[in-house]
This record gives structure tokens, sequence and C-alpha cells, in this order.
């Protein structure tokens, strides 16, 4: 395959699930989910099988200036993602609060763990409900100058010696299945209809210099969470904005995979470009 002025090319991956969360952030008691996967997630699980870790007491995996490691290679990563579910279902569970304050507040002193004549793991606890998305499948995208590195990507997903953790997508319980990894050809087409998946549609469309006009996207406007740096102990995220799409367009011209018959926005999550 070979880039034309109207065609680009890219890695695509297919990934089943049978359940995922991928929470919105503040929603605690109730924790809702989005229906495909945020860029910090994908970035997440692309980190895993590289073997990127965060380094204790450091605010990035490597704080180098003009470095040529697999963390600097993979903040110039573009990414589009999209996806669909089965079902939605409410998961019940208890999160349990282990300030003194709160065991007092149950069990009446520091000393008891007995109630009802039961006794109990020590501390408060609060019910709690989780969306959680039944029969998942994503598509992810990924383009990158250096062809190299999503040779590294690909062949890290297919013989992952370097994972940091178990290989999930959303919450550490939430596996995955790799049904397809192969190089695709994106062409730039005009698209009118239903592609029955969810989309995350950015406000600056990767390879269009301005051009995508992101006012005829209809969806959910959001800011999604990106790359981030541990700071004071925190991760503090960069955000990209997004509309979060059905699959229902008219009359956008972008990138197309005629493979699988679905439109691709690739998201620049470059420091600097959006800002």
């Amino acid at each position: 395959m070979k880039e034309t002025k109207n065609s680009i090319y890219t890695l695509k991956m297919k990934i089943y699930q049978p359940q995922a969360h991928f929470r919105i952030p503040f929603s605690y008691q109730r924790r809702h989910t989005y229906p495909i996967p945020p860029y910090s997630t994908v970035l997440g699980l692309i980190a895993n099988v590289l073997g990127i870790k965060n380094i204790p007491g450091q605010e990035e995996p490597c704080v180098n200036k003009n470095c040529k490691c697999l963390y600097h290679k993979l903040k110039q990563i573009k990414m589009g993602v999209c996806g669909n579910f089965e079902t939605k279902v409410e998961e019940y569970f208890w999160l349990r609060n282990l300030n003194i304050g709160n065991h007092i507040e149950r069990f009446g002193s520091i000393t008891n763990r007995y109630v009802g004549g039961h006794i109990e793991h020590i501390g408060g606890q609060m019910p709690c409900i989780a969306d959680v998305l039944h029969n998942v499948r994503i598509l992810i995208y990924l383009y990158h100058c250096d062809k190299e590195f999503l040779d590294i990507i690909k062949s890290s997903f297919e013989n992952p010696i370097n994972r940091t953790s178990v290989i999930h997508l959303g919450r550490a319980e939430d596996w995955i299945l790799i049904e397809d990894i192969r190089y695709v050809d994106l062409i730039i087409d005009k698209i009118n209809g239903n592609y029955k998946n969810f989309f995350w549609v950015p406000e600056k469309v990767f390879g269009f210099d301005g051009n995508f006009d992101f006012k005829k996207v209809n969806g959910l406007a959001y800011n999604i969470t990106s790359f981030y740096k541990i700071q004071n102990g925190v991760r503090n995220f960069r955000y990209v904005k997004v509309k979060l799409n059905n699959g229902d367009f008219g009359d956008i011209t972008t990138y197309f995979d005629t493979e699988d018959n679905i439109p691709v926005f690739l998201a620049d999550l470059e420091e600097g470009k959006d800002e």
C-alpha cells in the first residue's frame, strides 16, 4: 500500500469484549459509561503492550527533550475510534471507605466490627451502580508518520511479551480479544447515511488542515481525555473537543474504510496541536 493525495495508510484493530465499562468522569454512586472508549483508554492499552509505564516521582514515562523513545513516538499518534455494543446492564456493588470517621459512623466505635450480630469489614460502605456494556466491538485506527512505529505496535499486539499488565480496555477485568489487526488504506470520500456505530468526531480532524466542517456533525459535545501528566500525585489530563455521534452522517467529507464501509475520524493527540 502506498499513500496518495487522497488516501492514508493506517493500522486497523478490531476488538471484541464480552463486557466493558468506559467510565464517564465524575460519575460515582451511579457510574455511567461511554458507549466507546475515550482516547486515553486506548492510549493506555497501547502503552501496556509496548511496555511503557510511569516512573515514580516523574510526571511522564520519559521527560527527555527531543527523545525518540516509544513514549514520545506514541505522543505523535493519530487515532480514530468507533464501535457498538449489544446491550447495557446495571451492576450493583459496594464501595468501602476506610476512613476512621466512616467506620465509627457505621459501627459506633473504633474497636467494634459487629453489625446485627455479624462481623464485617472495617470502614464504611456505600452502594453503587455501574453501567456495563455487553458484546462490545471496537474499531481503532492508528496513523503515524513513522511506519516502523506502527510495525512495533502491530507486533506487540501479536506477541505482547513486554506488556505491563493483563491486556484490557477499560477496567482491569474487561479483557479483550483481538479479532483482526492489519494495515488498510483509507480514502477521502463524501459520506451520507447511517453507519450503525458510535464515533468520536474531533473538532480538528487530522489531514484536513481546518477544512473539516465540525458544525455539520450531529452529536453530543464532550471534552474527552487523552495523555496525562502526574502532578502532585494526581493525573492531570489533556482534553480533546469532540462530538459523540451515533452513526448518522450527512454530506461530510472524511477518511473512509472501504473494507468495513465505515468513516474514520482521526484525532491529532500531539501536545500543542489543539491549544
